[in-house]
Protein backbone atom coordinates (compact mmCIF):
# COMPACT_ATOMS: atom_id res chain seq x y z
CA UNK A 1 0.00 0.00 0.00
CA UNK A 2 1.13 2.91 -0.80
CA UNK A 3 0.43 4.98 2.60
CA UNK A 4 0.24 8.66 1.65
CA UNK A 5 -1.80 7.98 -1.60
CA UNK A 6 -4.11 6.50 0.59
CA UNK A 7 -4.25 8.86 3.01
CA UNK A 8 -4.77 11.46 0.37
CA UNK A 9 -7.44 9.94 -0.85
CA UNK A 10 -9.19 9.26 2.29
CA UNK A 11 -8.76 13.31 2.94
CA UNK A 12 -10.51 13.83 -0.14
CA UNK A 13 -13.56 11.20 0.24
CA UNK A 14 -14.00 13.33 3.57
CA UNK A 15 -14.05 16.96 2.16
CA UNK A 16 -15.89 15.85 -0.73
CA UNK A 17 -18.62 13.82 1.24
CA UNK A 18 -18.52 11.64 -1.64
CA UNK A 19 -16.30 8.81 -3.61
CA UNK A 20 -17.48 9.95 -6.73
CA UNK A 21 -16.52 13.20 -6.23
CA UNK A 22 -13.57 12.63 -4.43
CA UNK A 23 -12.25 10.36 -7.45
CA UNK A 24 -12.93 12.75 -10.43
CA UNK A 25 -10.93 15.62 -8.28
CA UNK A 26 -8.45 13.16 -7.57
CA UNK A 27 -8.61 12.04 -11.56
CA UNK A 28 -8.27 8.54 -10.88
CA UNK A 29 -11.18 5.89 -11.37
CA UNK A 30 -13.70 5.33 -8.11
CA UNK A 31 -12.56 1.58 -7.70
CA UNK A 32 -9.00 2.63 -7.51
CA UNK A 33 -9.81 5.56 -4.43
CA UNK A 34 -12.32 2.38 -2.73
CA UNK A 35 -9.13 0.52 -2.81
CA UNK A 36 -7.05 2.34 -1.14
CA UNK A 37 -9.67 3.65 1.01
CA UNK A 38 -10.02 -0.14 2.28
CA UNK A 39 -6.39 -0.92 2.41
CA UNK A 40 -5.79 1.83 4.83
CA UNK A 41 -8.37 1.44 6.73
CA UNK A 42 -7.44 -2.86 6.77
CA UNK A 43 -3.99 -1.25 7.98
CA UNK A 44 -4.83 0.70 10.95
CA UNK A 45 -7.52 -2.18 11.64
CA UNK A 46 -10.47 0.24 11.93
CA UNK A 47 -13.05 1.78 10.26
CA UNK A 48 -13.03 5.17 8.86
CA UNK A 49 -15.88 5.10 6.89
CA UNK A 50 -19.29 3.98 6.84
CA UNK A 51 -20.88 3.86 3.30
CA UNK A 52 -24.36 3.19 1.90
CA UNK A 53 -25.99 3.46 -1.32
CA UNK A 54 -26.84 7.05 -0.62
CA UNK A 55 -23.70 8.77 1.41
CA UNK A 56 -20.53 8.37 3.25
CA UNK A 57 -20.32 9.34 6.70
CA UNK A 58 -17.14 9.35 8.71
CA UNK A 59 -16.99 7.27 11.91
CA UNK A 60 -15.26 8.60 15.11
CA UNK A 61 -12.18 7.00 14.40
CA UNK A 62 -12.24 8.31 11.11
CA UNK A 63 -12.97 11.76 12.10
CA UNK A 64 -9.74 11.50 14.40
CA UNK A 65 -7.59 10.17 11.64
CA UNK A 66 -8.64 13.04 9.24
CA UNK A 67 -7.64 15.93 11.61
CA UNK A 68 -4.45 14.14 12.81
CA UNK A 69 -3.51 13.42 9.11
CA UNK A 70 -4.55 16.52 7.35
CA UNK A 71 -2.04 18.12 9.22
CA UNK A 72 0.68 15.90 8.27
CA UNK A 73 -0.68 16.56 4.16
CA UNK A 74 -0.62 20.61 4.90
CA UNK A 75 3.04 20.38 6.62
CA UNK A 76 4.44 18.16 3.53
CA UNK A 77 2.69 20.23 0.96
CA UNK A 78 4.44 23.59 2.90
CA UNK A 79 7.51 21.78 2.52
CA UNK A 80 7.20 21.04 -0.71
CA UNK A 81 6.09 24.46 -1.83
CA UNK A 82 9.00 26.27 0.07
CA UNK A 83 11.42 24.58 -2.40
CA UNK A 84 9.54 24.48 -5.38
CA UNK A 85 8.23 28.26 -5.43
CA UNK A 86 11.86 29.78 -5.38
CA UNK A 87 12.71 27.62 -8.44
CA UNK A 88 9.88 27.34 -10.78
CA UNK A 89 6.93 29.07 -12.57
CA UNK A 90 3.80 28.87 -10.91
CA UNK A 91 2.03 25.67 -13.28
CA UNK A 92 -1.26 23.49 -12.56
CA UNK A 93 -4.76 23.20 -12.51
CA UNK A 94 -7.32 26.34 -10.97
CA UNK A 95 -10.72 25.86 -10.56
CA UNK A 96 -12.42 29.12 -10.32
CA UNK A 97 -16.20 29.55 -9.43
CA UNK A 98 -17.63 33.11 -10.87
CA UNK A 99 -21.38 34.78 -10.81
CA UNK A 100 -22.72 34.62 -14.82
CA UNK A 101 -22.75 38.35 -15.88
CA UNK A 102 -18.96 38.94 -13.87
CA UNK A 103 -17.40 35.95 -15.94
CA UNK A 104 -18.58 37.16 -19.08
CA UNK A 105 -18.60 41.14 -18.53
CA UNK A 106 -15.39 40.99 -16.39
CA UNK A 107 -13.16 37.77 -15.58
CA UNK A 108 -12.84 36.44 -18.56
CA UNK A 109 -12.00 39.67 -20.94
CA UNK A 110 -8.94 40.30 -18.27
CA UNK A 111 -7.83 36.78 -18.29
CA UNK A 112 -5.64 36.81 -21.87
CA UNK A 113 -3.45 39.06 -19.48
CA UNK A 114 -3.29 36.31 -16.84
CA UNK A 115 -2.94 33.77 -19.01
CA UNK A 116 0.25 35.23 -20.94
CA UNK A 117 1.67 36.29 -17.56
CA UNK A 118 1.28 32.26 -16.34
CA UNK A 119 1.34 30.02 -19.62
CA UNK A 120 1.77 26.88 -17.43
CA UNK A 121 -1.25 27.70 -15.42
CA UNK A 122 -4.32 25.88 -16.22
CA UNK A 123 -8.33 27.56 -15.61
CA UNK A 124 -11.23 25.39 -15.38
CA UNK A 125 -14.22 28.24 -14.61
CA UNK A 126 -17.84 27.49 -12.92
CA UNK A 127 -20.47 29.80 -14.18
CA UNK A 128 -23.01 30.21 -11.99
CA UNK A 129 -25.06 32.31 -9.58
CA UNK A 130 -25.86 29.71 -7.51
CA UNK A 131 -23.26 29.14 -4.20
CA UNK A 132 -21.23 25.93 -4.71
CA UNK A 133 -19.60 24.20 -1.55
CA UNK A 134 -15.84 25.04 -2.33
CA UNK A 135 -14.39 22.35 -0.37
CA UNK A 136 -16.82 18.93 -1.03
CA UNK A 137 -17.02 20.60 -5.27
CA UNK A 138 -13.12 20.96 -5.28
CA UNK A 139 -13.07 24.49 -5.99
CA UNK A 140 -9.87 26.77 -5.37
CA UNK A 141 -11.71 30.18 -5.11
CA UNK A 142 -14.39 31.98 -5.67
CA UNK A 143 -15.40 35.35 -6.70
CA UNK A 144 -18.63 36.58 -5.50
CA UNK A 145 -20.70 39.91 -4.90
CA UNK A 146 -22.59 41.45 -1.67
CA UNK A 147 -22.29 41.03 2.00
CA UNK A 148 -20.01 37.87 3.34
CA UNK A 149 -21.37 35.46 5.81
CA UNK A 150 -18.95 32.53 6.19
CA UNK A 151 -16.11 33.06 8.84
CA UNK A 152 -14.60 30.10 7.72
CA UNK A 153 -13.44 31.58 4.68
CA UNK A 154 -10.58 33.74 3.52
CA UNK A 155 -11.73 36.79 1.37
CA UNK A 156 -9.82 39.45 -0.08
CA UNK A 157 -11.92 42.45 -1.51
CA UNK A 158 -11.69 43.19 -5.07
CA UNK A 159 -12.99 46.22 -5.65
CA UNK A 160 -16.96 47.82 -5.67
CA UNK A 161 -19.23 48.13 -8.89
CA UNK A 162 -22.53 50.67 -9.35
CA UNK A 163 -25.92 49.53 -9.60
CA UNK A 164 -28.18 51.17 -11.73
CA UNK A 165 -31.91 51.03 -12.86
CA UNK A 166 -32.50 50.79 -16.19
CA UNK A 167 -35.33 49.83 -18.98
CA UNK A 168 -35.56 49.82 -22.74
CA UNK A 169 -36.61 53.37 -24.80
CA UNK A 170 -39.69 51.22 -25.88
CA UNK A 171 -40.94 50.21 -22.43
CA UNK A 172 -40.33 53.57 -21.28
CA UNK A 173 -42.12 55.20 -24.09
CA UNK A 174 -45.08 52.63 -23.55
CA UNK A 175 -45.57 53.12 -19.66
CA UNK A 176 -43.87 56.45 -18.73
CA UNK A 177 -40.48 57.34 -17.23
CA UNK A 178 -40.88 57.02 -13.25
CA UNK A 179 -39.72 59.78 -11.50
CA UNK A 180 -39.70 58.57 -7.93
CA UNK A 181 -38.79 55.20 -6.93
CA UNK A 182 -42.14 54.71 -5.12
CA UNK A 183 -43.90 55.13 -8.56
CA UNK A 184 -42.43 52.15 -9.79
CA UNK A 185 -45.38 50.88 -7.57
CA UNK A 186 -47.98 52.14 -10.19
CA UNK A 187 -48.73 49.48 -13.14
CA UNK A 188 -44.40 49.51 -13.82
CA UNK A 189 -43.79 45.43 -14.83
CA UNK A 190 -40.45 44.74 -12.78
CA UNK A 191 -37.71 42.13 -13.79
CA UNK A 192 -36.61 40.36 -10.67
CA UNK A 193 -33.13 39.06 -9.98
CA UNK A 194 -33.88 35.77 -8.12
CA UNK A 195 -31.82 34.09 -5.71
CA UNK A 196 -30.86 30.61 -7.12
CA UNK A 197 -30.30 28.89 -3.92
CA UNK A 198 -33.62 29.97 -2.17
CA UNK A 199 -35.88 31.60 -5.01
CA UNK A 200 -36.51 34.69 -3.06
CA UNK A 201 -36.47 38.19 -5.17
CA UNK A 202 -33.74 40.53 -4.82
CA UNK A 203 -35.62 43.66 -3.97
CA UNK A 204 -35.02 47.02 -6.01
CA UNK A 205 -32.56 49.17 -3.85
CA UNK A 206 -32.37 52.92 -3.54
CA UNK A 207 -30.26 55.34 -1.34
CA UNK A 208 -30.78 59.45 -1.56
CA UNK A 209 -29.00 61.14 0.92
CA UNK A 210 -28.16 59.04 3.47
CA UNK A 211 -31.22 57.21 3.32
CA UNK A 212 -32.07 53.39 1.99
CA UNK A 213 -35.20 52.25 0.68
CA UNK A 214 -36.32 48.92 -1.11
CA UNK A 215 -39.44 48.56 -3.37
CA UNK A 216 -40.66 45.01 -3.00
CA UNK A 217 -43.28 44.49 -5.12
CA UNK A 218 -44.66 41.07 -7.20
CA UNK A 219 -42.58 41.19 -10.63
CA UNK A 220 -43.88 39.83 -13.96
CA UNK A 221 -40.50 37.78 -15.13
CA UNK A 222 -38.31 36.43 -12.16
CA UNK A 223 -34.67 35.47 -14.16
CA UNK A 224 -32.07 33.55 -11.52
CA UNK A 225 -28.86 34.58 -13.62
CA UNK A 226 -27.40 37.56 -14.29
CA UNK A 227 -26.88 37.44 -17.95
CA UNK A 228 -30.24 35.84 -18.70
CA UNK A 229 -31.79 38.98 -16.24
CA UNK A 230 -30.05 41.28 -18.51
CA UNK A 231 -31.45 39.40 -21.61
CA UNK A 232 -34.85 39.65 -20.01
CA UNK A 233 -34.01 43.48 -19.74
CA UNK A 234 -33.30 43.96 -23.74
CA UNK A 235 -36.62 42.54 -24.80
CA UNK A 236 -38.19 44.82 -23.10
CA UNK A 237 -39.47 42.96 -20.20
CA UNK A 238 -39.41 45.20 -18.21
CA UNK A 239 -37.31 47.64 -15.36
CA UNK A 240 -34.03 45.87 -14.19
CA UNK A 241 -31.42 46.92 -11.83
CA UNK A 242 -28.36 45.89 -12.62
CA UNK A 243 -24.74 45.84 -12.43
CA UNK A 244 -23.00 48.98 -14.22
CA UNK A 245 -20.61 46.98 -15.83
CA UNK A 246 -23.16 44.60 -17.19
CA UNK A 247 -25.77 47.56 -18.27
CA UNK A 248 -22.48 49.99 -19.61
CA UNK A 249 -22.83 48.94 -23.52
CA UNK A 250 -26.24 49.15 -23.58
CA UNK A 251 -26.01 51.92 -21.78
CA UNK A 252 -23.53 54.00 -23.89
CA UNK A 253 -25.57 52.60 -27.76
CA UNK A 254 -28.86 53.66 -26.46
CA UNK A 255 -30.31 50.43 -26.28
CA UNK A 256 -31.37 50.81 -22.08
CA UNK A 257 -32.10 54.25 -20.41
CA UNK A 258 -30.71 54.91 -17.05
CA UNK A 259 -33.46 56.33 -15.08
CA UNK A 260 -34.11 57.11 -10.97
CA UNK A 261 -30.41 57.86 -11.39
CA UNK A 262 -30.33 59.96 -8.11
CA UNK A 263 -31.83 57.18 -5.80
CA UNK A 264 -28.76 54.88 -7.43
CA UNK A 265 -27.86 52.61 -4.38
CA UNK A 266 -24.94 52.23 -2.57
CA UNK A 267 -21.74 50.02 -4.36
CA UNK A 268 -21.94 46.65 -4.64
CA UNK A 269 -18.50 45.09 -3.31
CA UNK A 270 -16.73 42.01 -4.62
CA UNK A 271 -14.56 39.49 -3.39
CA UNK A 272 -12.56 36.74 -4.14
CA UNK A 273 -13.07 33.86 -1.10
CA UNK A 274 -11.11 30.60 -0.84
CA UNK A 275 -10.59 28.31 2.48
CA UNK A 276 -9.55 28.99 5.34
CA UNK A 277 -5.87 26.57 4.80
CA UNK A 278 -2.47 27.72 5.84
CA UNK A 279 -1.17 26.32 2.68
CA UNK A 280 -2.00 28.47 -0.26
CA UNK A 281 -0.69 26.55 -3.16
CA UNK A 282 1.65 29.36 -5.44
CA UNK A 283 -0.61 29.15 -8.77
CA UNK A 284 -3.44 30.19 -6.40
CA UNK A 285 -1.36 32.79 -4.93
CA UNK A 286 -0.67 34.24 -8.00
CA UNK A 287 -4.50 34.53 -9.56
CA UNK A 288 -5.49 36.29 -6.55
CA UNK A 289 -2.77 38.89 -6.49
CA UNK A 290 -3.53 38.92 -10.02
CA UNK A 291 -7.91 39.40 -9.59
CA UNK A 292 -6.33 42.66 -6.74
CA UNK A 293 -4.39 44.08 -9.48
CA UNK A 294 -6.85 43.81 -12.23
CA UNK A 295 -10.34 43.34 -11.41
CA UNK A 296 -10.81 46.77 -9.69
CA UNK A 297 -10.35 48.65 -12.72
CA UNK A 298 -12.76 46.10 -14.72
CA UNK A 299 -15.77 46.73 -11.87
Amino acid sequence: MNQLLAIRAFARVVEAGSFTKAADSLDMPNATLSKLVQELEAHLAVRLLQRTTRRVTVTPEGQLYYEKTSLILRNLEDVDTSFNVARSKPRGHLRVDVGGSTASDVLIPALPDFMARYPDIRIDLGVSDRAVDMVSDNVDCVIRGGALDNSTLVARPLGQTQMVTCATPEYLKQYGVPAYPDELKNGHRLVAYVLAQSGRAMPFRFLRDGEKSEIKIEHRVGVNESNGHMAAGLAGLGIIQTFAYAARPALTDGTLVEILQPWRPAPYPFHVVYPQNRHVPHRLRVFIDWLVETLPNHL
